[in-house]
């Protein structure tokens, strides 16, 4: 009796570190994707001030031409 009492407690802590591994795959598998979507919002946000800085350059040299 002793033994099966240890062979089902043997078997639901494996269950339990299955569980335990499984649910941390899980987590680092979001955190990949959450850094992906994070690395192109940082690329789209980078595109989008070199846009704007060349707007202003532009921008600048127009007055510039025509003030002369």
């Amino acid at each position: 009796m002793t033994r099966f009492i240890f062979i089902i407690a043997a078997a639901a802590l494996t269950g339990c570190g299955i569980e335990t591994a499984s649910t941390a795959a899980t987590a680092a598998a979001l955190k990949k994707q959450e850094l992906e979507q994070s690395k192109k919002t940082l690329e789209q946000a980078q595109q989008k001030i070199g846009q704007a800085m060349e707007q202003v350059q532009q921008s600048q040299q127009s007055r510039e031409a025509s003030g002369q």
